[in-house]
């Protein structure tokens, strides 16, 4: 059985946008991924202000099988005490929900290769 993925917004975008990296998110999408709520709204926000429709977006993201997570009172506990490996709360809630759900994050985002606890996939080559 494949692994599992927790999309961070970057990944998303990523792939919504075919940015580097992309091809990599639409496998772990029909893989059956995985976004933190949090996420999420980090995703529509952002191109919303890009002037996208995010109702349209999320359809498209829910039609293709991501699954969205709560953000819980245990991921939550777990992204306190990851700051301050990162600091973002967008990056320790995705990375909260990756391990309180035994999945890899899949981000765009280097530097969380050396966050401990967790598995990371970095979508885009060095």
């Amino acid at each position: 059985m494949p692994e599992r993925y927790c999309l961070d917004a970057s990944a998303v975008l990523a792939y919504l946008q075919q940015e580097m990296g992309w091809e990599r998110v639409q496998d772990a999408l029909r893989d059956g991924a995985a976004i933190s709520a949090v996420n999420l709204a980090e995703v529509l926000g952002k191109l919303k202000g890009k002037g996208k429709e995010p109702g349209r977006i999320l359809t498209r993201l829910l039609a293709l099988g991501l699954q969205v997570l709560p953000f819980t009172i245990e991921t939550a506990r777990i992204a306190g005490e990851l700051d301050p490996a990162t600091r973002a709360l967008g990056d320790r809630a995705c990375l909260s929900t990756a391990m309180a759900h035994g999945m890899v994050a899949l981000t765009a985002d280097r530097t969380w290769e050396q966050v401990s606890g967790v598995g990371v996939e970095v979508i885009r080559g060095s």
